[in-house]
């Protein structure tokens, strides 16, 4: 496989951080399940193996909102393990409490910067899948340098995935999906399989744009190797 491109410094941000509104309940889980379930950022070489005590597939989802479909897929793949990654302390707890109700012990939670995570905290090649699932389109032109598909994105998520690892991505904005298919076309290190958009739970985001009348578009790359 030819070797990534080195990690890039990170200028722009793909998402902005709101002081949305936290219950007590998902504050309480940052304090009181934080400790078991979350991981805090250090860069090193985080490997699931050690994390997870086994050697086993892992996931990894990038923005998983309020948790709903990682919670859904530990659940329903026990000889799987998810590591998650939201910036957003509400969904963040929200998850926490799910994973504390449905004793989802393959799962874990970072709440901090993917790309930071991908460049500095995972090790080279320890993951089999990452997932991006309905990421904010930036619809107007002047913010489409804030989307999150960009190539040194694609450059983090070779980094960090296994040789025949694979890259899933879902939008229900069509602008949105032509982009991502741009920027994957210029990208050696991927090579396009066959969608299957029955493999994963929806999303609440999946689910408003479905009332919206959005069609729902999966994507689905191998890294070369």
């Amino acid at each position: 496989m030819t070797d990534p491109a080195p990690v890039p410094h990170r200028s722009i941000r793909s998402f902005v951080l709101r002081n949305g509104r936290i219950t007590v309940a998902q504050q309480r889980a940052m304090t009181d399940l934080w400790p078991r379930y979350g991981l805090d950022f250090a860069p090193g070489a985080l490997h699931p193996a050690a994390l997870f005590g086994r050697a086993a597939p892992c996931t990894l989802e990038i923005g998983f909102g309020n948790g709903e479909h990682l919670i859904a897929r530990a659940r329903a793949e026990p000889e799987r393990d998810f590591i998650g990654i939201e910036v957003h302390r509400s969904g963040v707890g929200q998850l926490l409490l799910a994973i504390q109700e449905h004793g989802a012990t393959n799962l874990r939670i970072l709440c901090h910067d993917a790309i930071e995570v991908m460049g500095e905290q995972l090790a080279p090649a320890c993951i089999d899948q990452v997932q991006l699932l309905f990421p904010d389109p930036w619809p107007k032109t002047r913010h489409h340098k804030r989307r999150i598909v960009q190539p040194a994105f694609l450059a983090l998520v070779a980094r960090v995935l296994r040789p025949g690892g694979e890259l899933h991505m879902a939008t229900d904005v069509s602008q949105y999906a032509r982009h991502m298919r741009e920027v994957l076309a210029e990208c050696p290190l991927f090579e396009p399989l066959a969608a299957d958009r029955e493999a994963r739970a929806p999303t609440r985001f999946e689910r408003r744009g479905l009332r919206f009348g959005h069609e729902i578009t999966d994507l689905h790359y191998r890294l070369a190797g």
